[in-house]
Order: C-alpha cells, then structure tokens, then sequence
C-alpha cells in the first residue's frame, strides 16, 4: 500500500471512530445483567440490552478510568464478545484506531441490540489485580459494561442488575430497587454515576456505622477472608468515627446523599485505594483489626479516600470535566487533587487517633527523606509526574530515584504543608490550609455534583485567606529542580530532618513489616528479604560501585547475608579503612563488590528546631 494510501486509511479510520458526546439524553435505558457468582473460575458473564436505532451503532468499552487517572481500562480481560438484534447474530467489528470501539450495523427493523460478553478477572497476581476470590468480589462497573458513543455519560441511563453468590451480602453506594435472593436490581441512573459506584461483596461481611443516628449515613462495609478478620472492638471503631467527624469540621460540608467505604481485609484479593464520590475501594491485607498495633500504618488508607470526595470527586480539575470514559483526561493539577489529599489523610488519621500524631511525625520524616534524596529532580519537575498514570501505569521501574514516579502524592503532601505553615506564620497563627479547605471544598454545601476548578481557581482562594504571591510560590515548588525536596513547610513546622543511626521504633516496625532493609541513606540500596536490591539511589554508594536492581547480595564480608551482619558492617567500617565486601549474584554470574562507605547507618527521622513555634503540633491537633 502507497503512503498516501495508508494515510488515507488513517485518517478515513479515524473519522469513523471518532463520535463528539452530545448532552443529548440517550433514547432508553440501557439493561445491565452482571452474573458475579462464579467465585470457582472468577469470570464474570455480562449481558446487555441497548435501545438503539437501525443504522450504524458504535459501542464503547471505558479506557480512560477516574481515579486512576489514566487508560487503564482492563480491555485486555474482556472475552466473549456476542452481539444480536431480534435473535439474529450481528457481525461487530473492532476499529482500527481505537481498539476500546466497536461497530455494529442494527438491522431495519431493530429497536435495540442485545450484547454479551464475559470480563475474566485476574487468576494470578501477574496478570493484574484479583478482583475476585472464593470469599470476596468487587465489581468495577467500567469492566462489566459496554455504551454508545456520541452521547455524554452523565445523558445515558442505566438499570443495573447483579447476581451474587449464594448467601453473600454487600455494600455499595448504589440503591437496590429489589433484591430476590441472590439476584439484585438496583434503581436506575446515569452511566457515570455508575461507574462511580463500584461493589464489594463476600461471604463474610459486617457493616458498621460510623456516624450513629445521622440524616447522611456513614458506612463501613467490610469484607474478608474470614469471619475472624471482621471483629473490630469497640475501641478500634472509635477513631473511624472521630475520622469522620474531624473531616466534616475540617470542610463543614457535604456532597454525598450517603456514603459508603467499601473495605476489604484479604490476603487474596487485591489491594486497592481508588476514590468515588459517594463510596471507596479500600484493601488491606490481613491483620486490620486482629493485629490492631502492628498495622498502624494502614489506617491512613481511609482517610484518604474519605477525602477525596471533597478533593477530587465533588472540586474536580478542570481538566477532568470529559464527557465520557473514552475521552483523555488532562492530570496537570493533580497535586491539588492527590496532594492536597495526601496531606489531609495524614492530617486526618492524626488528628482522629487513627494513627499516633508522634508516628505521622515519622510517617513525614520517611517522606522528606525519600524526596529529598530523589536524583530525578536534576532533570524531571515534579509536575511532569502528573503524566506517570499514563507514561508508567504503575508498572515496576528499575531506576524509581531517577525516572521518578507519583511524586506529586507525597512531594505534593510537602507542599501543602509548605502552604499551611505560610498562611499560619504570615496570619500570626489566625488562618490555616484549614480555612482554605472550608472555602474551597465547602461550598454548595449538600451538592453532589461536581464543581470544577482552575490553577487560577487554586490561587485564588488562597489569596481570600492570606494575601501573598502564591502563583510564584507553587510554581516554583512545582517546577523547580531543587536541590533536595521542598521542605521550607517542615522547617516552619519548627521541625528539621536529621538522619541517625538507628530507625524510629514506628519506622522500624514498618521495616520489619514489609520484609526488607532500609540502607537506602548509607547504602544506597534497600534489601529484600530474599537478598534482592531494590530501591537503589541513583549515584548512590551502590549504584558507583555498579550495582542494579534486582542484583542478589550473597554474602557480606564473607559470611552468608543477612540484614542484622550488613547493617553491623557498615557500622564497622566507621572506624576502619577497608571498605564492605559484597558477593553479588546478577543471573549467572558472581562477582565482588567493594563498597567505600564509612559514615555509618542512616535513618530518617525528625527534630525540633529550638526556639521556634511547633506548628506541627497545632496542625494534628484535633479542631473543636
């Protein structure tokens, strides 16, 4: 074929594929069946009644997935594709441009076409999330659902239906219409509220109230491997409760008719922390309740998500307003939308007792350490990692500390904090971030449609709670190469990052709990608990000496490795010349590393900076 030919073709393809939304409503209300019971084989079967009229009929599968904030759209586990009009098989086709499009010629005399298809959840951790096991499934409505294109989401109509298995009951913040045994219609709404509004369901389920005799309930649907993980006691129920009341003082608001955190403790199905307006995706492994202390750490999970549906869900960048899920969403203030959130999850989990305020002191110690040793500034913003959901999807890197990643989460954290202290030290302590959360996220108080929100939007509202020249003071931060990470906020804290030989109690627990050994701020390296090298700081120690990861230490020094005999290594080469002797296995070979390092073990953690305010304190402290 000429070039002019394939050009052709391109363009003709694309033109084909390519149908604007209207605001139009759609004509009908799409049917949705989801049969969910085949925990055995994890297959979900879906069919579909589409009202539709005679002529050319474009059905899409989402791509583009809120929260995710990027094409993530599991189109590579959707089989099975049939579809029919009056009870004849049509043929579909799959555009040549965007393979989430499929086109289908409707009969003369058709009203609708019927459509099924099976989505195949993950049977192993390598081929994706499991979103389905014997004792648990979630339903992400994106996954299970084909629509018409040329139409805005929010102007499509659905009636949901879901069967479950045998005896399971579930949490969602949809409403059921009916429920006959383990088949459930739920009312109708729009398709993207839908997919708003995903599904946990179990064998095993307890659900708590946490805001007891409220107008707008609060639920916490828990789901779990088995009914042991499901005993929370009275005392651990408290700060849920404490959370929710310390976010409605820290937004005086709500845009939400009800809302529901959707809360998996499991060994097998998958982790997950995804937001939605009204509910969200929560999962944690084993231990939430049963090993109360040893899992600490986890319980900033729910306060993050509980946040979003001020930031991110109900205040939206304006580049997130798409009318469908097959339109690219635009990330660049994802730093508000994740970072700001970041910073009130922590914030939040503190100041409710959810997670000790001595322990989010270490939590951000962790933190300023990790971007303060990032190498990846030199030539990558901070705001450029607005683009990783669709550069990365979260796949695994082999150089993190200089490809970068998420940053603007937790980097984006540092920068509220950053914000918060200047609007406490220029007010004299009269304003906070927490005035600007009221302005900014409490309006249209009961509201549960979106509002969207500009870079400009952002400044403004900071300028109504503390005149200053906050464009030039985010961009900078954002644009900015450093060095080190922006913590001129912690230092206004009255706090500083110090580095010590030993780890924190807290953060070494959090070491222990995840299996490996921090060396990364002497080293270079962390540790896996089989030997591998992970994490490795790009012109660190190691990386010098020639180490990759996923390299193997064999031996320290001669004898076999260990974290314990490492660690008490680099603490002997203090005082001596000779550097540390690795034995390091990559693939096939073995080799001798020479590591010339000699000032001992570092550890992140965080200290007062005498004769300044400790604004630290008062931001975890609880609001009255």
């Amino acid at each position: 074929m000429s070039f002019i030919r394939v050009v052709l073709a391109a363009v003709l393809a694309t033109a084909f594929s390519a149908q604007a939304a209207t605001d139009q409503p759609y004509p009908g209300t799409i049917v949705l069946k989801v049969d969910a019971s085949n925990t055995a084989q994890n297959i979900f079967r879906i069919r579909e009644s589409i009202p539709a009229k005679p002529g050319k009929l474009t059905l899409l599968y989402p791509q583009w997935i809120p929260g995710n904030h990027g094409p993530s759209g599991a189109i590579n586990q959707f089989a099975g594709l049939k579809v029919s009009a009056n009870g004849q098989p049509l043929e579909w086709k799959r555009d040549p441009v965007n393979v989430y499009a499929f086109h289908v010629n409707v009969p003369k005399g058709a009203k609708g076409v019927e459509v099924e298809f099976q989505y195949l959840s993950p049977v192993e951790a390598s081929q994706g999330r499991t979103t389905m096991t014997n004792d648990i499934l979630g339903v992400q409505w994106q996954s299970v659902t084909l629509y018409p294109a040329g139409y805005n989401s929010r102007a499509i109509t659905v009636q949901p239906n879901l069967t479950v298995p045998a005896g399971w009951q579930f949490g969602s913040a949809l409403e059921p219409q009916e429920r006959n045994g383990d088949e459930v219609a739920f009312k109708p709404l729009d398709l993207e509220t839908l997919i708003d509004s995903p599904l946990f369901a179990g064998r095993y389920f307890r659900q708590i109230d946490l805001d007891p005799g409220a107008k707008i309930p609060v639920r916490l649907n828990v789901v779990a491997d088995s009914a042991e993980q499901l005993e929370a006691t009275p005392e651990q129920i408290a700060p849920h409760r404490a959370m929710v009341q310390q976010a409605y003082k820290l937004f005086n608001s709500q845009h939400y008719q009800h809302y529901d955190f959707l809360f998996a403790i499991s060994d097998e199905f998958g982790g997950i922390g995804r937001e939605h307006h009204q509910s969200s995706e929560n999962g944690v492994k084993l231990g939430y309740f049963v090993e109360w202390n040893k899992y600490e750490a986890r319980r900033e999970l729910l306060s993050h998500e509980f946040t979003h549906s001020w930031n991110g869900k109900f205040r939206r960048p304006a580049g997130q307003n798409v009318p469908d899920f097959n339109t690219p969403l635009q990330n660049e203030l994802l730093w508000v939308y994740e970072g700001q959130t970041q910073y009130w999850g922590a914030v939040l989990a503190a100041r409710s007792g959810l997670i000790k305020p001595e322990h989010t002191r270490d939590l951000i110690a962790a933190t300023a350490a990790r971007y303060d040793n990032v190498k990846g500034r030199e030539w990558r913003a901070v705001q450029d990692t607005v683009n990783d959901p669709i550069l990365n999807a979260r796949r695994p890197q082999g150089w993190n500390n200089w490809q970068r990643a998420e940053d603007y989460y937790s980097e984006g954290e540092l920068i509220w904090l950053d914000a918060d202290t200047k609007i406490r030290e220029l007010s004299g302590e009269k304003k906070s971030l927490n005035d600007f959360a009221r302005l900014f996220f409490g309006v249209d108080d009961g509201v549960n449609v979106a509002k969207h929100y500009t870079f400009d939007d952002v400044v403004k509202a900071l300028n109504t709670i503390q005149p200053y020249d906050w464009a030039p003071f985010l961009r900078s931060r954002l644009d900015g190469h450093g060095p080190g990470a922006p913590l001129d906020g912690l230092a206004r804290a009255g706090w500083k990052l110090v580095y010590a030989e030993k780890p924190t109690d807290f953060l070494k627990a959090q070491e222990d709990l995840s299996k490996s050994a921090n060396f990364q701020y002497s080293l270079g390296f962390s540790v896996t608990a089989d030997g591998k090298l992970e994490a490795l700081q790009w012109d660190g120690i190691g990386f010098k000496a020639g180490l990759a990861g996923g390299n193997v230490v064999v031996a320290v020094n001669g004898r076999a490795y260990k974290p314990e005999p490492l660690r008490a290594a680099v603490t002997a080469a203090k005082t001596s010349k000779e550097p540390i002797s690795l034995l390091i296995k990559k693939g096939s070979l073995y080799q001798t590393v020479a590591l010339d390092y000699h000032d001992g073990l570092k550890y992140p953690r965080l200290e007062r900076i005498e004769g300044t305010p400790d604004r630290l304190e008062a931001i975890l402290q609880p609001l009255k």
